[in-house]
């Protein structure tokens, strides 16, 4: 997508989210829900609605465990499967407060066998998750475990107004991985409060929330009280826009897939979650309306989303005309109508520069790509000559590359060991823009990485592990102490992508694999060799790794799924079956 574009699809996907009606369908499904003990699941015009409630109790929202009320997604629950992981490999943390309503439902009502049937009987028809308030949470996290389990021939959407945020950078991260953004679109009013709150440090906002939340529940509370608690639970998360969002941010959370902004002007939709957490505080100031209103409105546009959409509406039908129709640029023009859209005004220039810097940096990762797409056309001629290298140590030589390389005894050798350490420069640096978010989102889930990387692992990898068992100490062990992280990233994208893919028949092999699937076996095969001298010399509890990895290879054979250079004459594994051999042979009862 073209800079000059992005913020006209997001006006897009506002104007098609209203015109086509779904969101006061939505909203007035959220609102039969709303004395539902745990969710309702109701069918209209072929569509499947999941509502979760608001969930009426204060602990709800306020829970005591965790800095941040934040709880461990993985922590004794299976449920999501270690796919909301972070790009550093640790589980994403999610509000303790939805993620216990949630597993309480999963565990506790009969809403797995629901889905389960939902999955099993109609396929065809789209499902919508929706949630308001604290019920939004608990709709985002019953989305993700649908889009984990891969429950569905079509994706669950899901549909929050109001809804605070859930989990951390490591969420957001996760789901940019898995690409399923696009199943989210959280609508918010210009001054909800609530989806802003869980920004300030978590011990400031308990006071002021525990004296506005009955007033959400019906409960009649001294206006005076009232106007006091948002004017402090207001400040509170304007104060902490003064600390670096992202450098030294006050708190963990951030947002995640298509936020739908919404004022008394229209609606405007932005998926850059950078973007979006600026926009939450922004968008809580205004030039035009004072501040006793904007506390007002703080406390009223949590719970008149339907009021909110009516005017979204009108002014969808009426159109509006650009504050700034001289505007010399599309780009130009389109951060002008999000803004107008939100209602903040185009003259704002800290928020025109924010989404002029959205704009910038989506551009930059593409173009990142596009220079490294160029990077790895150069590095296939590395590739090349190594699997060139591959072939001579077969043909000519009548030995593994693997032991070749181990060896180093040839000119050839010392070629290939240079085209192995130009091939891990490139990696490692594809590796530090993807963690540096200086690449698309889903860039870790295309295909053409996903394959390239897996062809460098599987050619290259088996050269890394003869460099470590030629260079470390004996005892060390290759998969625990000399694995390259790249080699670990590379292979989690594969193993991730290859989930999107558990749906497809795996046609079974007709020939031996070229280059033998699993990576580290030659590592295998070395520790295989430890086991064995040491079961020779005693160490019977050695027997059985030895006759795992003997099954282990076994299989493998049978599936095709080793290259038949390990099984050249005098290949470091054919000596070690050998010598197994041998020993069982003298020690057969």
């Amino acid at each position: 997508m073209a800079t000059d574009q992005l913020f006209t699809v997001g006006q897009e996907i506002a104007t098609s989210l209203v015109s086509c009606g779904m969101l006061p369908k939505v909203w007035e499904e959220s609102l039969r829900a709303s004395k539902a003990e745990s969710f309702t699941l109701n069918e209209y015009e072929n569509v499947a609605y999941v509502t979760f409630p608001s969930f009426q109790r204060l602990e709800h929202y306020l829970v005591n465990e965790g800095e941040y009320r934040e709880g461990n997604v993985q922590t004794e629950h299976n449920f999501f499967s270690g796919y909301l992981m972070g790009n550093d490999d640790k589980p994403a943390l999610i509000h303790q407060g939805a993620l216990t309503l949630f597993l309480d439902i999963m565990e506790q009502t009969d809403f797995q066998e629901k889905i389960y049937t939902d999955a099993t009987q109609r396929q065809l028809k789209p499902i919508i998750f929706v949630g308001h308030s604290l019920g939004g949470a608990v709709a985002t996290l019953a989305t993700l475990w649908v889009l984990g389990k891969r429950l569905r021939s079509d994706s669950p959407f899901c549909i929050t107004f109001g809804c605070p945020l859930v989990g951390d950078q490591r969420l957001v991260e996760a789901v940019g991985r898995e690409n399923w953004g696009g199943n989210f679109c959280h609508v918010v009013s210009k001054h909800d409060i609530v989806p802003r709150m869980f920004l300030a440090p978590f011990e400031s906002i308990v006071q002021p929330f525990t004296t506005i939340f009955p007033y959400w529940q019906g409960i009649n509370v001294s206006d005076s009280v009232i106007q006091g608690a948002c004017r402090a639970l207001l400040n509170h998360v304007l104060d902490s826009r003064s600390s670096p969002v992202l450098d030294s941010p006050s708190s963990p959370y951030r947002p995640f897939g298509t936020y739908m902004f919404c004022s008394s002007s229209g609606a405007a939709c932005i998926e850059n979650s950078s973007t979006i957490l600026e926009m939450l505080h922004w968008t809580l100031q205004s030039q035009e309306t004072s501040f006793d209103e904007i506390v007002q409105a703080c406390l009223l546009e949590h719970i008149r989303y339907g009021f909110v959409l009516e005017e979204v509406i009108q002014n969808s039908i009426r159109g509006r005309r650009l504050a700034n129709p001289s505007s010399e640029s599309s780009y130009q023009m389109g951060i002008s109508l999000e803004l107008e859209a939100i209602g903040v005004g185009a003259e704002r220039e800290d928020l025109g520069h924010a989404l002029r810097r959205a704009g910038d940096t989506e551009k930059e990762r593409k173009t990142n790509v596009h220079k490294l797409a160029i990077e790895l056309g150069q590095k296939q001629c590395n590739m090349a000559e190594l699997e060139w290298y591959k072939e001579v140590c077969e043909k000519k030589h009548y030995a593994a590359y693997y032991d070749s390389f181990k060896n180093q005894n040839d000119k050839k050798d010392i070629e290939a060991n240079e085209r192995r350490l130009k091939l891990a420069g490139f990696w490692d640096e594809i590796i530090e823009m993807w963690e540096k978010h200086e690449l698309p989102s889903d860039f870790q889930s295309q295909n053409k990485w996903i394959n390239a990387g897996n062809a460098y692992r599987r050619l290259v990898e088996p050269l890394d592990i003869a460099y470590f068992y030629r260079t470390a100490d004996a005892n060390k062990n290759y998969y625990s102490d000399g694995r390259h992280r790249r080699h670990k990233v590379l292979q989690r994208w594969l193993e991730d992508k290859e989930k999107t893919r558990s749906s497809r028949v795996q046609r079974p092999r007709t020939k031996p694999a070229s280059l033998t699937e699993d990576t580290c076996f030659w590592a295998y095969v070395e520790e295989a060799w430890k086991d064995l001298e040491n079961l020779k010399e005693g160490q019977h509890q050695r027997l059985q790794s030895l006759e795992q990895f003997e099954q282990y290879v076994t299989n493998m054979k049978n599936a095709l799924r080793i290259s038949s250079d390990v099984f050249l004459e005098g290949s470091s594994f054919m000596l070690w079956s050998e010598s197994w051999e041998e020993y069982k042979r003298d020690h057969s009862p």
